[in-house]
């Protein structure tokens, strides 16, 4: 075993012979070693511990530069001669102090293996269960369903292919803000902040769950800038939508390559975009509709609390046309006795994903050259073609087709929130026949409705 009062020179020009491995003692700190292999150099540390017993502690490889070499995290990983004497020297403290660095190493090893959330997904995966459960409440209540699958598909779409596999330590700020910066160069926009919020949720999470010390995700603001959209559809845009929603298959698209192809969206998917254009209501909300929520004799459709964006159950009135749409979504499935009015075709019990019908609206107006036109647009066009002087309609009562409890109609917002539990259901009906009157009317299936008159005479 030569011990050799080590130099820089020595280090560097120490070899092994092929298939040996030298050890090189250090003379200056009592228990340093480089240790030389044919390929490798590293440092190990040995001492003795009170029961006569000699741990090697591995210090990290050996490094010839002019300083040690540190990862992203500030971790040594390479050790110059100063470094390792430095390092040995803090170790020979801590041992005369009655610790055991290797001990303790091993003990951190072992958790660490035995530590359930190991990857990133790992912790979404547990952060989510404990909201779901109710658990955990990140602002003293209980997250919703309908914000969970938002969760659920924002670390599905965005976070779990760059960081899924991700060591929970490995995470660092950079590591969030290339993720976020990526989506942004992508032109992502609300969802990039979404992602941050879910990230920086998640690390909350593991930090009250001792699992981690810092939260990665903090410290620097959101990296999208949010605009408003204001797009709202013209006639002959609606018109055009809502025939080729009639056929889609009949479509056909350009691709980048120069050629044709088919628009594949099936018959439910157009349904569900007539459906939120002749409702008004979110894409989500369509999407996910329940049997159990229906009731065509009385034509009224009752979302649950839990899934309404607000928390708050929202009665629609439907329409003649919307019940037709309906009727004819539940004979397209394939499963008879589904709860879902448009299943996923992978699991009957769910319908089919948001993300799924902005695909396919995506597809359509492509298809049509409709410029930037989404789901939620319509949506927008509905509300503002009922506060016009087309249809006249009231503006508290549009809010109330829209589920938006804020507007008041000058009352009082304590009186409305905790006072008034009238639907207005009559009123909501009327506004949705005079929209769906106009709709109609705009795509050319029928002539406009005689109560038109009626509801801008009211309004006068």
């Amino acid at each position: 075993m030569p011990t050799v009062n080590l130099t820089d020179r020595t280090c560097a020009g120490a070899k092994a012979e092929p298939g040996q491995r030298l050890e090189l003692w250090d003379t200056n700190v009592k228990g340093l070693c480089l240790r030389v292999s044919e390929n490798a150099k590293s440092w190990v540390y040995r001492y003795r511990r009170p029961d006569g017993t000699q741990p090697r502690l591995k210090l990290g490889a050996y490094t010839s530069g002019p300083t040690d070499l540190t990862d992203e995290a500030g971790t040594v990983r390479a050790f110059t001669l100063a470094g390792a004497r430095a390092r040995a020297r803090k170790l020979r403290t801590i041992i005369d102090d009655g610790g055991d660095p290797a001990g303790d190493k091993h003990k951190a090893k072992a958790a660490a293996k035995a530590q359930p959330l190991k990857t990133f997904k790992d912790l979404a995966d547990a952060y989510v269960g404990a909201c779901e459960r109710g658990e955990w409440r990140p602002k003293g209540k209980k997250k919703r369903p309908r914000t969970l699958a938002d969760d659920k598909a924002v670390m599905r779409r965005y976070v779990e292919p760059v960081l899924g596999k991700t060591r929970v330590e490995d995470v660092t700020r950079a590591t969030v803000k290339k993720l976020l910066r990526d989506m942004v160069d992508r032109g992502i926009g609300a969802q990039t902040n979404r992602t941050h919020a879910f990230i920086r949720q998640a690390f909350a999470f593991a930090i009250a769950e001792e699992r981690v010390a810092a939260n990665p995700a903090t410290g620097f603001s959101p990296m999208a800038e949010i605009r408003r959209r204001q797009r709202v559809l013209t006639d002959d845009e609606l018109r055009r939508l809502w025939v080729g929603l009639q056929d889609p298959g009949a479509l056909r698209l350009t691709k980048e390559d120069g050629a044709e192809g088919y628009v594949y969206v099936s018959r439910a998917m157009a349904i569900i975009v007539q459906l939120a254009a002749l409702t008004l209501q979110r894409k989500s909300e369509v999407a996910g509709m329940r049997v159990a929520e229906l009731d065509l004799a009385h034509k009224v459709w009752l979302i649950p609390g839990e899934r309404m964006k607000g928390g708050w159950p929202h009665l629609v009135p439907l329409t003649d046309r919307a019940v037709e749409l309906i009727e004819e979504a539940l004979k397209l499935r394939s499963t008879g006795n589904a709860p879902t009015v448009f299943p996923s075709s992978r699991d009957p019990e769910k319908p089919v994903r948001g993300d799924s019908v902005t695909h396919a609206m995506r597809a359509v107006c492509s298809a049509l050259e409709l410029e930037d036109a989404t789901v939620h647009d319509l949506r927008r066009t509905g509300s503002t073609l009922m506060t016009s002087e087309r249809l006249g309609i009231q503006p508290f009562i549009r809010s109330k087709v829209l589920a938006h409890r804020g507007d008041t109609g000058g009352g009082s917002a304590v009186s409305m929130l905790h006072y008034d539990a009238n639907e207005y259901v009559a009123e909501k009906r009327k506004a949705l026949t005079a929209w769906e009157g106009l709709l109609l009317e705009i795509v050319g299936e029928r002539a406009r409705p005689a109560n038109v008159a009626k509801l801008r005479a009211e309004r006068a």
